[in-house]
């Protein structure tokens, strides 16, 4: 069979140790469910490979499954676990280099410190860019401090993955429900929101080239951009922006179709924001590979726009060369 060249950028691995961070998050899952996801994690050489063969992904950008580093509470440790995950990472796509690039993990407990790791993976190690797990510890980044992050993310010239973390606590309208507090509800509140936060907080306005990626169809965003416009004109607060909110979206943030397969919704994705808005991942290994190529290989795109969404945009924005 003859598939449709693809990209993946939101795909995980597991660094060792890495595992105590996770274990909040996994605790609910049957074991052998964990048992099979942990292998997954762990494999670099055979099953990953085999089954981005099967999809047709060329290349995997891969990334710290969650929390990772933003799981841990002290700022040192933070900074060395980082590093020790982008050098773990880094010696793994040597091996695959033509299949695999690197996302790096940051310590964001400390501003200059995730710069300079930054900095690192993307000079030293070759990395494409960075994807942090949410907030860190209740801290989110639309906070002054980080303006020397952003500056630094700006001048390399690479985009931020903005990736869910669990709600830093639950409020009382998720009280009694925990199917809702993660991946089926949760996840998308807190990471839009967040999202909203830099928007809002002028970030992109301060350092107008950054670009924020989001998964799972940009958890919500692009479907309310009108209303954005709409409700922040009539209720400002005293927020001024350069550009409209909708503006924001599908330029500064792009977003990738991780996790939701279905084509009304990337139909209306594509539509709000534009063809070079949006790319196609699938969330290894969380989510079937298998249904997320079959979706987009039967999307109702035409040539020009399946081509960018699979390849083309990723190609773009993390400057692949594929050939």
């Amino acid at each position: 069979m003859t598939r449709i060249r693809k990209i993946a950028l939101e795909e995980h691995f597991m660094a060792p140790g890495f595992e105590r961070y996770s274990k909040a998050f996994l605790q609910h899952i049957d074991p052998a469910v964990y048992a099979e996801l942990s292998g997954r994690l762990n494999d670099f050489d055979e099953l990953r490979l085999a089954e981005m063969d099967r999809a047709g992904i060329d290349m995997t950008i891969l990334s710290q499954t969650g929390p990772g580093v933003q799981g841990e509470p002290d700022a040192d440790a933070a900074i060395a676990r980082a590093r020790e995950n982008n050098d773990f990472l880094a010696e793994k796509v040597a091996r695959h280099p033509t299949r695999y690039a690197g996302f790096a993990a940051l310590p964001m407990q400390d501003p200059k410190a995730a710069a300079d790791e930054l900095e690192r993976a993307v000079v030293q190690l070759g990395f494409k860019g960075a994807l942090v797990n949410g907030h860190t510890h209740g801290v989110y980044y639309d906070d002054p401090a980080y303006d020397l992050f952003w500056e630094r993310m700006q001048a390399l010239d690479v985009p931020l993955y903005l990736h869910p973390i669990d709600l830093p606590s639950i409020p009382a309208s998720f009280a009694g429900h925990p199917e809702l507090h993660g991946a089926a509800w949760g996840w998308n509140v807190e990471t839009g929101t967040h999202a909203l936060r830099i928007l809002f907080g002028g970030v992109f306005d301060r350092f107008p080239r950054l670009t924020l990626i989001l998964g799972h169809m940009g958890e919500g965003l692009p479907f309310q951009r009108w209303r954005f416009d709409s409700r922040f004109a009539a209720y400002p607060h005293g927020i001024k922006l350069q550009r409209a909110p909708s503006e924001y979206i599908g330029s500064n943030i792009v977003i990738t179709t991780s996790g939701v397969c279905s084509h009304a919704t990337l139909a209306g994705a594509v539509a709000e924001m534009g063809a070079q808005a949006v790319m196609f991942s699938v969330d290894y290994p969380y989510e079937s590979t298998a249904i997320a190529a079959e979706f987009i290989e039967t999307a109702p795109l035409d040539e020009r726009t399946l081509n960018l969404v699979c390849h083309g945009n990723a190609e773009r924005l993390l400057k692949l060369n594929t050939d």
